[in-house]
């Protein structure tokens, strides 16, 4: 599927229309080049889902947990942007993450492709030459 953000005006839409059509998959890996909009349209994502948390970029915490009243288990943030070996993550016991149940929603999965589940859902952000974002999932 394919979702087309115009300007930022338009994420909210945008938001609501992927978790309208996100399937039944739980892990979610965020493609993009720096500065594509992963953490930006994952806050969005958030505000759709119910969060009321403040949802800030995990770049250095590696992950964040948010709360929604409308589900039933947290959501989690990951940013591996500053992961330099896969021992970090396994270390953070990753699996207790991506095998809850919870949405994790992931930015810069490139660096740990590796360890994704099967079923991980990619999606991908690209910025276009007029300055609007394609999501494709």
């Amino acid at each position: 599927m394919q979702i087309k953000i115009n300007t930022l005006a338009d994420i909210r839409c945008a938001a609501q229309q992927f978790v309208d059509n996100k399937g039944t998959a739980t892990v979610f890996a965020f493609y993009g080049k720096m500065g594509a909009g992963k953490t930006t349209f994952i806050k969005a994502l958030c505000q759709c889902l119910g969060v009321e948390d403040i949802v800030t970029s995990p770049t250095f915490a590696l992950v964040n947990e948010y709360h929604s009243a409308q589900l039933q288990r947290p959501i989690f943030h990951f940013d591996f942007y500053r992961i330099k070996t896969l021992d970090e993550v396994y270390d953070m016991g990753y699996e207790d993450y991506f095998y809850s149940g919870s949405l994790c929603f992931l930015e810069w999965p490139e660096l740990i492709e590796n360890i994704l589940p099967t079923d991980t859902a990619k999606v991908t952000i690209t910025v276009q030459v007029d300055g609007s974002r394609v999501i494709e999932f």
